[in-house]
């Protein structure tokens, strides 16, 4: 593993992510780097990115680094560049849907969400919602799929608007709370587990 310090890391990832500035995504699944160790960049569960234990306020800044960001078959987040690759720690996910846009109506409704880095996703077959349970409070996860294996995390206020729109549909011969969007179902919960959920009434 490289000696280099994570201040060092940090610098020459920055350099490289800013050559790259206003192109977008990087096709980061292309790139196979060597691993040069973690540095302390943590992306809390509210979409904020900190640097060691500071938040990093410019929009730009954590645009440009989310456009570098990965999630590998190990579950880890990593910043990756064609020469670097680095660890960084994400509390939940690393995105936070804050808005939401609704086409059309029933089946052929279609959903897009805005993320706090300004990218927007438009729910599909590509990028599908799911919703996990806490299991000792029944509290609702909402994410929706914005690219690779990165989500978003659907934050509070907009979830409350998502319900709204959902519906009970029969899948597999079992009633299902959930929302449509691009002529896809997407499940929630089963229908009467709705009352029990927490937020979700």
């Amino acid at each position: 593993m490289s000696q280099t310090s994570p201040t060092d890391l940090f610098r020459g990832i920055e350099q490289q992510v800013w050559a790259r500035a206003k192109r977008g995504p990087a096709p980061v699944d292309k790139w196979n780097p060597d691993f040069c160790g973690d540095i302390d960049m943590r992306i809390a569960r509210d979409g904020v990115w900190y640097y060691m234990g500071s938040p990093i306020g410019r929009m730009a800044m954590a645009q440009m680094f989310a456009s570098v960001l990965r999630r590998d078959t190990d579950n880890k987040y990593y910043l990756v560049t064609p020469v670097e690759k680095i660890g960084i720690t994400v509390d939940d996910a690393p995105f936070v849907a804050i808005e939401m846009k609704v086409e059309n109506k029933g089946r052929g409704q279609i959903l897009s969400f805005r993320t706090n880095v300004d990218d927007w996703v438009t729910v599909d077959a590509a990028h599908p919602l799911r919703v996990t349970l806490k299991p000792e409070t029944q509290e609702p996860s909402p994410y929706v799929l914005v690219r690779g294996r990165l989500e978003a995390l659907i934050n509070r206020a907009v979830f409350y608007d998502l319900v709204e729109l959902c519906v009970d549909e029969p899948v597999n011969g079992t009633d299902m709370f959930g929302v449509w969007s691009s002529n896809i179902f997407y499940p929630f919960m089963p229908s009467d587990q709705v009352g029990r959920a927490s937020c979700v009434k």
